[in-house]
């Protein structure tokens, strides 16, 4: 049983209207029996075609009967808004480079920011892990990439708890000393701000993490033996309510002195595979999860980094990389996939979310639900990143989709939006509203796009895939 991701064209649609039941139909149409969607990104967007990632587990029906989960393209609109509180979710995808949040929990400090403008701030691991710090504010939720995806499409909430029961599952490492530094930091963890952990899983034989790059350019990679994690996950399903995972990530030698040499510029090999593992786990068994790397032998453990980019500084001075999973998982809010349980006073659920805070071009399911669900969507500029897609081209409705500059902008704008005010009133000039005088032969609007060779519907879209 593996995870992989591959890669794929379709043709655009005009307008870019109902994408996601689109992309669901192309998905199954490039998909091999026995295989499960667990992630799906739009890495390109040009004149005709979508560039499409998706990431996939394999020969899953095979495992003692497991009930296959939903379909992450399952869509579920938010009959209302509940505008009492002010939920934000903020993002930035894993792997994609991104020069705030793409290293080493550097978008924690964003993340502060965003939160103090909001009652609470729905965010991930990618934004706040950085080894051993976690700076998640005190109104943040961490919760896991597809997990925030599904929140966006309706289809679970998020409960809020006291604490999780944490499991802790690591590889048997051929060195014992870096099995020994994972457990002690688990027991730090326990000591220290009260984690409670029922138990220790060490496996044996392991799960295989490779780590790798797409076409793109973007982080990915591919995990293999996961059946001996499932095993694990199964026999102690009834002990714990979230799991953290430490493993090693196999990676070219090479590629831990690049990484650090380059100023940033190098895409984190070690982030894109992680994400695939965790979405899968919180996918089959709707469970918190998080992971950190082990590292692979004590030559990599003992190579002189120097003085690295600040932005990778928390990995350079870490051993073990696990406090920030473990911090973050003691609070991870449940996850609540049934409908009437979704009802419940005090769950997080779609209708709560008042804004979406992403880098500029980033695509995917996060995105197209917010889309959909009316849910403002404010990108950042200065957050650059390997994505290219033009976000602003979507059939947003007016007034939803908004462009900013960095986060300090971002955090005006969500200001703006809490006081109810609309944005364009706060900046000069401000221009008069549009007038129309209606007469009896009607208003005229003028076609402002442009011809392109694109699909109108999802009939020209099997006919493009060969269904």
């Amino acid at each position: 049983m593996n995870i992989f991701e591959r890669d794929f064209e379709v043709p655009c649609i005009r307008g870019h209207h109902n994408l996601i039941p689109y992309f669901a139909e192309a998905t199954a149409a490039h998909l091999k029996p026995g295989e499960i969607p667990v992630r799906f990104v739009v890495t390109a967007t040009d004149g005709a075609r979508y560039r499409c990632e998706l990431g996939v587990i394999s020969e899953l029906q095979a495992w003692k009967g497991r009930p296959l989960p939903r379909s992450i393209f399952e869509f579920r609109r938010r009959p209302v808004e509940d505008t009492s509180r002010f939920t934000a979710v903020m993002l930035v995808p894993t792997g994609i480079g991104a020069e705030i949040g793409g290293h080493a929990g550097d978008a924690g400090a964003a993340a502060r920011l965003l939160a103090a403008a909001c009652d609470t701030l729905i965010t991930h691991p990618n934004v706040v892990n950085a080894s051993d710090i976690n700076e998640l504010p005190d109104n943040g939720l961490y919760v896991e990439g597809s997990v925030i995806c599904r929140l966006l499409m309706g289809t679970v909430g998020l409960g809020r708890v006291r604490s999780n029961r944490v499991l802790f599952v690591c590889d048997s490492h051929p060195d014992d000393n870096f099995t020994n530094a994972a457990i002690n930091s688990l027991n730090a963890a326990r000591a220290c701000y009260g984690l409670s952990c029922p138990r220790i899983v060490q496996l044996d034989p392991t799960v295989t993490l490779k780590a790798l790059y797409t076409s793109a350019g973007r982080a990915s990679g591919r995990v293999e033996h996961l059946e001996t994690l499932l095993a694990a996950l199964d026999k102690y399903r009834a002990e714990y309510d979230a799991v953290a995972l430490a493993t090693v990530i196999e990676v070219p030698k090479e590629w831990h002195a690049t990484y650090f040499e380059s100023d940033g510029q190098m895409v984190n090999p070690w982030g894109g595979v992680e994400a695939i593992f965790t979405h899968a786990v919180s996918l089959l068994y709707d469970i918190p999860s998080a992971h950190s790397p082990m590292l692979e032998s004590h030559e990599i453990e003992a190579m002189e980094t120097g003085l690295v980019d600040p932005r990778m500084a928390a990995e350079a001075v870490s051993y073990t990389f696990l406090q920030c999973i473990f911090k973050g998982l003691q609070r991870s809010p449940r996850i609540v996939s049934d409908p009437e349980a979704m009802r419940q006073p005090g769950v997080l659920t779609a209708a709560d979310v008042s804004c979406l805070v992403i880098p500029e071009g980033c695509v995917g399911l996060p995105v197209l639900a917010a889309l959909e669900q009316g849910i403002p969507v404010i990108a950042v500029r200065e957050n650059k990143n390997l994505m290219r897609n033009d976000t602003a081209a979507l059939p947003w409705t007016p007034g939803q989709y908004h462009v900013v500059d960095n986060y300090l902008e971002a955090t005006g704008l969500m200001c703006a939006l809490r006081a109810g005010l609309a944005p364009d009133s706060l900046r000069r000039p401000l221009h008069m509203a549009p007038t129309v005088i209606l007469s009896d032969k009607g208003v005229e609007s003028p076609y402002l796009g442009e011809e392109r060779d694109e699909v109108d519907n999802v009939q020209e879209l099997k006919l493009a895939v060969g269904a």
